[in-house]
């Protein structure tokens, strides 16, 4: 199985992206993983329309066969041992492409929710999107030494 993760626009912030670039290269260890960035839209525009455009940007990342889950505030709310079964069950499944999807800051737009097969959320809190992407890689990383029996979740 491949995960990747779409995200729009860059990760403009020194500490996340060096955060992300670390847990990145971790997964490797696991899994395929690459992290796809959407450019992000410039000027004054309303939420619906930049939720319209991103939109546009992100299906035309994805391919039919594709596992597209978003995180979103109202998805399904995991443990990290829970996450770990879930993505072994999807590995179990035969899923070839398993894509995570982090929107931008007004969230998706109908068309994006209408391509997911599923929705989750990290937390009942609301996060800055940026933020999101560091801690969704940590937990997959962290998924993945549970699924492995590492050392690096405390069970």
């Amino acid at each position: 199985m491949n995960i990747r993760l779409i995200v729009v626009s860059k990760t403009d912030v020194g500490y996340l992206r060096e955060g992300i670039e670390d847990y990145v290269g971790r997964l490797k260890h696991y899994v395929g993983f690459v992290v796809d960035v959407v450019p992000g839209l410039k000027g004054q525009l309303p939420p619906d329309e930049v939720r319209k455009r991103e939109g546009e940007l992100i299906l035309k990342r994805l391919r039919p066969s594709d596992c597209v889950v978003l995180l979103d505030e109202h998805g399904r709310e995991f443990t990290s041992v829970g996450f770990a079964d879930y993505l072994q069950r999807q590995m179990n499944a035969g899923v070839r492409e398993l894509v995570f999807v982090v929107g931008g800051a007004f969230g998706f737009s109908n068309e994006v929710y209408a391509v997911a097969s599923g929705k989750i959320s990290l937390s009942q809190m609301t996060f800055n999107h940026q933020m999101v992407r560091l801690f969704f890689v940590e937990q997959l990383y962290r998924a993945f030494t549970i699924i492995r029996h590492e050392k690096y979740h405390n069970q």
